[in-house]
């Protein structure tokens, strides 16, 4: 028996990185789910990797009409939302805040923060009628510190970060908590492709870096975030609520 057996769980950005980890380790951990995403291919693929226990749909998580559909099936095929990982993002445009495009800027914001907003809201409402539920949102260490050369980013986190704080407090009195998790460098697609290829053109002296800023001496893997976020989606948290929890190696301890 997993501690989210039986659970009723909605996932977005489930298709890749985190957010396929923590699909994987709630099936394994007796969760029936709904996956969410852009990428359909994948999304699909996942849904009939983890069997009848799991159901795929597109959610653009900018788009309100997109979101509210999304909880409303969550709820219909699941027959109610017990919790809710709210991890769709992206790292969007890098730079000096002096350099940083406007365009760039708002892409980031709608995505990562507004996005998260929009499923916060729903997924409040779905659990408000039962009076019982857990949200986890995506943020990161970046939503706890500053990182010169993502300013979007880094403003989009910290804006996660006090969301979920605020609806924390906000919603403890109907039964539902709503926590943040924050990883530093995790090895998926996003931070191997769009930071490690794209922004440091794979430069092994400035990844090094990056690695020796973890007192644990390496990069995570997706799945040591997955158990962390499965276990905040528990009732093993059920006296957690309104933190931001640092899944970091030690990145944001000095």
């Amino acid at each position: 028996m997993g501690i989210l057996d039986e659970k009723a769980i909605l996932i977005t950005g489930a298709a890749s990185g985190i957010g396929r980890a923590t699909a994987a380790e709630a099936r394994a951990e007796g969760a029936r789910m709904l996956l969410a995403d852009i990428d359909d291919e994948a999304g699909e693929a996942l849904a009939a990797e983890l069997g009848d226990a799991a159901a795929y749909t597109h959610c653009d998580v900018t788009d309100e009409a997109s979101v509210e559909a999304l909880v409303a099936r969550a709820v219909s095929e699941l027959g109610q939302l017990d919790g809710a990982f709210n991890c769709a993002g992206i790292l969007g445009e890098l730079g000096n805040v002096g350099d940083l495009g406007l365009d760039g800027w708002k892409q980031i914001i709608d995505v990562d923060l507004n996005g998260v907003f929009l499923c916060t809201k729903h997924e409040l409402g779905a659990m408000a009628e039962r009076g019982a539920g857990s949200i986890l949102n995506m943020a990161s260490a970046a939503g706890l510190i500053g990182w010169p050369g993502a300013a979007g980013y880094v403003a989009a986190k910290h804006g996660v970060v006090g969301l979920s704080k605020s609806a924390a407090l906000e919603y403890a009195e109907q039964g539902i908590r709503v926590n943040s998790i924050c990883p530093s460098y995790v090895l998926t697609p996003m931070v191997e492709q769009d930071l490690f290829a794209d922004a440091l053109g794979n430069d092994e002296e400035l990844i090094g870096a990056a690695r020796a800023n973890h007192p644990i001496g390496r990069f995570a893997q997706p799945h040591e975030i997955a158990a962390a976020a499965v276990w905040l989606l528990s009732d093993k948290a059920s006296f957690v609520t309104g933190t931001a929890m640092s899944v970091d190696g030690g990145y944001t301890a000095p």
